[in-house]
C-alpha cells in the first residue's frame, strides 16, 4: 500500500510530492517554487518576501466573508539525518539536496527508509496546500505563511516584516501530539564555542586508532530531551580522556550535527604506542558495556568501538586536546531544570550538538532552550565562564524569547470546544520545550491569537521519525472544523 492510498487522499498526495523534493534546511529553492507554481495553478495571490517566505492568500467562502481571518503556518525545510549506511539508489552515500525521501508504511505509522521522514513539518505544509486547493471547505480569509529555514535558526521568522499579515488568528502547524493544543514554548540561544590551536606534525612509529560512539537514538533536542538519552560527544568525549592522559596524541575530533538533533554518533583519531593497542581496545570495550548499563532503559544500540584507522598528518596539541575533553565533559547538557507550574515540561535545557576539528580550531555548538529568559541566560553565562577557562572563544547568537501561555485564548476556547465535539474528549493544553516560530511571529504582529497544532509524530530530528497515521486523519478533521468555526469579526 502507498501512501498516496491513505486518508485524507488530499493531504497524503501533497505530502507524497513533498517527499521527492529536496528540501533540508537552506536548500529550499525548490519546495519554495513548488509552493509558489501551486498557488499559481490555482489563481491564488502570494508574496514572497525578502526572508524567503512564502505568503499565499485565499478569499472566504460564500457566506464566511465577516469570519476573523486566519494565518495558518508551517515552514517548508525539514532535518537531514540519514544513519551512516544510507545509500541512494545509484549505491552512493545520501544527500539530502538531491535525493528524495522515500516514505513507507509501517503497521500503523509511515516512516522513512533510513533517514528522517520530514513530517516535521511536511504534513502541515500539506494541510495547508489541500486546503487552498479545495473548493468544498467552508473558511473565512485565509492567510498561508510558509516559513523558511526554521530548523536552523528560524531565519524566515526572524525575516518576516511587519504589514503583510492581515488575519486576526496565527494556527501553527508544527506540534508534534495529536491529542493537544500547545499555548506556549521555548525561547533559545546558540553558544557557537572556538577553541584554537596551531596543528604539530604528527609524531611517526605510533599506531592509528578510530574511536566511533554510535548506534544512539538522537531526536529532537527540544522535545525528546527530557528521555535522557545518551549524547554522543559526551561519550566520546569521556571514552578519549583516560588515553589523552596516559599520553596519547589525539589527532581528530567529529561528533554530532544540527544544532536542534541530540548526537547520535561521534568519531576521533588517535596515536597511540603499538604496544598499547590491544589494552586500548579492552578498554574502549568496557567504556560500551558500561555506557550500555547506564542507559539500559533509554537507549538499545549503544556502540563504542576502537579499530585501525589511516595514518593522520597532524595533531591537536597535547594540552589542547585535553582542554577539549574536558570542556566536552563539564558543558551543560541535557534537561537543567524542570518546571514547576507545568508538570512533567523542561524548563530549561542544553544540547551540545557539535564538536569538530578543522586543522586550526576545535569547533563546538550548544542549543540552549528555556521558558524563562533569566535561566536561558545563565546557562549561556555558565558555558561562556567554562570555555574561559581552557582559553576557548564563546559567542551567544540567534536568541529569542519564548511564546508566553495565554489561557484566556479566544481560540484555544473555540479549538478546544471543537476538538470535544469532533472526539468526544478534551485534548490536553501544554506548552512545549521547543522553540516554535509563534513566540518570534507574536513579537511582530503582537496582536494575533496564536495556538499550536499538528498530528502525532515520534523521534523527529532522527532517521527514526515516524508519523501516525490515524493521527493526520484526525488532525486534519479538526483544522477542518476549526476553519468552519471561527467566530466572526
Amino acid at each position: 500500500m502507498k501512501i498516496t492510498e491513505l486518508k485524507p487522499a488530499a493531504l497524503w498526495a501533497r505530502f507524497a510530492e513533498i517527499c521527492q523534493i529536496p528540501h533540508p534546511s537552506h536548500h529550499e529553492v525548490a519546495i519554495r517554487k513548488y509552493v509558489v507554481d501551486f498557488a499559481e495553478g490555482l489563481g491564488l495571490d502570494y508574496t514572497v518576501d525578502g526572508a524567503d517566505n512564502v505568503i499565499v492568500r485565499k478569499p472566504a467562502t460564500a457566506g464566511m466573508e465577516g469570519r476573523k481571518g486566519i494565518v495558518l503556518q508551517a515552514h517548508l525545510d525539514m532535518v537531514p539525518q540519514a544513519n551512516g549506511d544510507r545509500l541512494n539508489a545509484a549505491g552512493e552515500k545520501f544527500d539530502f539536496t538531491k535525493d528524495p525521501i522515500e516514505p513507507y508504511i509501517d503497521g500503523e505509522r509511515v516512516k522513512a527508509r533510513g533517514t528522517t521522514l520530514g513530517a516535521d513539518n511536511g504534513i502541515g505544509v500539506a494541510a495547508m496546500l489541500s486546503i487552498l486547493a479545495s473548493k468544498e471547505l467552508k473558511h473565512g480569509p485565509l492567510e498561508m505563511l510558509f516559513t523558511a529555514t526554521e530548523e536552523t535558526g528560524m531565519v524566515g521568522a526572524f525575516g518576516l516584516e511587519a504589514g503583510l499579515l492581515q488575519g486576526d488568528i496565527l494556527v501553527n502547524l508544527d506540534s508534534e501530539r495529536g491529542h493537544e493544543l500547545c499555548t506556549g514554548c521555548a525561547g533559545g540561544t546558540d553558544a557557537n564555542i572556538s577553541l584554537p590551536y596551531v596543528a604539530a606534525a604528527a609524531p611517526q612509529g605510533l599506531k592509528a586508532v578510530e574511536i566511533v560512539v554510535k548506534g544512539l537514538k538522537g531526536g529532537h533536542s527540544g522535545i525528546e530531551i527530557i528521555m535522557q538519552r545518551a549524547n554522543a560527544n559526551k561519550l566520546i568525549a569521556r571514552t578519549l580522556r583516560p588515553h589523552l592522559v596516559a599520553g596519547a596524541q589525539l589527532a581528530s575530533i567529529d561528533g554530532g550535527g544540527l544544532r536542534n538533533a541530540i548526537p547520535r554518533e561521534a568519531r576521533a583519531v588517535l596515536l597511540v604506542p603499538a604496544d598499547r593497542y590491544a589494552a586500548l581496545v579492552e578498554e574502549v570495550a568496557r567504556m560500551e558495556a558500561l555506557s550500555r548499563e547506564e542507559f539500559k532503559d533509554i537507549e538499545e544500540g549503544i556502540s563504542i568501538t576502537a579499530a585501525p584507522a589511516a595514518y593522520p598528518t597532524e595533531i591537536i596539541p597535547a594540552v589542547t586536546a585535553l582542554n577539549l575533553v574536558d570542556l566536552v565533559l563539564i558543558v551543560p547538557d541535557g534537561v537543567v531544570k524542570m518546571s514547576t507550574s507545568m508538570p512533567g515540561l523542561v524548563q530549561t535545557s542544553s544540547n551540545f550538538a557539535r564538536v569538530a576539528s578543522d586543522g586550526g580550531a576545535v569547533k563546538m555548538h550548544a542549543l540552549v532552550r528555556s521558558s524563562l529568559r533569566s535561566e536561558k541566560e545563565l546557562v549561556c553565562e555558565r558555558i561562556a565562564a567554562l570555555c574561559g577557562l581552557v582559553g576557548a572563544e564563546c559567542e551567544l547568537t540567534g536568541s529569542y524569547d519564548g511564546w508566553n501561555p495565554n489561557m484566556s485564548s479566544p481560540i484555544l476556547k473555540t479549538m478546544a470546544a471543537g476538538y470535544e465535539t469532533l472526539f468526544g474528549e478534551r485534548p490536553e493544553v501544554t506548552a512545549v520545550h521547543a522553540g516554535l516560530e509563534c513566540g518570534i511571529i507574536g513579537g511582530v504582529y503582537p496582536r494575533l491569537d496564536m495556538i499550536s497544532c499538528g498530528p502525532t509524530i515520534r523521534f523527529p530530528h532522527s532517521p527514526d521519525e515516524e508519523v501516525y497515521i490515524a493521527s493526520v486523519e484526525r488532525f486534519w478533521r479538526f483544522l477542518v472544523h476549526a476553519l468552519e468555526h471561527v467566530p466572526s469579526k
